[in-house]
């Protein structure tokens, strides 16, 4: 599928009114890159699953996570699951967009909230990453699983801590432990160079538009480029 117009990752999810009495959902579309896992698609569905999932009560956590791990072991799942009925026609239901963007200050989670109950997003999230290619699914659904634990926001922490960089990543310790010196390195600045808070914004933005597969960025390094971007920024300018 052609990334151009797209985000680094989209996901379309329908589904019937909170307050419907047959509540259904369908996915619509998927553009979702996550290969090497969990990739932009991977971070998206991960997000979507910490900002719904977190509002969740205990039992329906629970049977979320038993959820993964049915799908991702290619059970047939008996519908309705969890009170919601997976299904392919979409007639009648509304619609939810849920994208993530390369945002000047790092990755932007631009989730659709008020339609639908929280819970149908987190099981819609759950179904795409079922779709996802055979090869990158474990990496994700692991993804999912951190996401369903994570109580902060969808921020670069989030990002970094989803896609395994945690918060010391690798390239600082090839640079002696020092993360300004990492943080500089990733931005293109020279050693030593002493960069204004206006120097680090601008080339900040210019690495962010060669990541973002739009303008030729490779879409499977895409996650991993954008949060050592984002971890490097927030390093510099505090």
């Amino acid at each position: 599928m052609n990334a151009a117009g797209f985000g680094l990752a989209d996901f379309e999810l329908y589904h019937s009114r909170p307050i419907a009495p047959t509540r259904r959902l369908a996915l619509g579309l998927q553009y979702l890159p996550a290969n090497p896992a969990p990739g932009p698609g991977g971070l998206l569905l991960a997000g979507i699953v910490a900002a719904f999932g977190a509002t969740l009560d205990e039992d329906d956590r629970a049977e979320l996570s038993l959820l993964m791990q049915q799908v991702e072991s290619g059970f047939r799942i008996v519908q309705p699951r969890l009170r919601h009925r997976l299904q392919r026609d979409r007639v009648g239901l509304l619609k939810s967009h849920h994208r993530l963007d390369a945002g000047s200050d790092g990755p932007d989670f631009n989730l659709t909230s008020g339609t639908g109950s929280p819970l149908v997003h987190a099981l819609g999230a759950v179904y795409a990453a079922g779709n996802l290619p055979a090869g990158c699914q474990a990496d994700v659904f692991g993804a999912l699983r951190k996401a369903l634990r994570w109580t902060g926001a969808l921020d670069a922490r989030f990002v970094a801590h989803i896609s395994g960089g945690g918060a010391t990543p690798a390239g600082w310790r090839a640079l002696g432990s020092d993360p300004v010196a990492w943080a500089l390195s990733v931005l293109g600045f020279a050693e030593g160079e002493d960069p204004t808070k206006r120097d680090i914004r601008r080339q900040y933005r210019d690495a962010l538009r060669v990541a973002h597969p739009d303008h030729g960025g490779d879409e499977g390094e895409a996650a991993e480029r954008i949060a050592e971007l984002s971890e490097a920024r927030r390093i510099l300018l505090g």
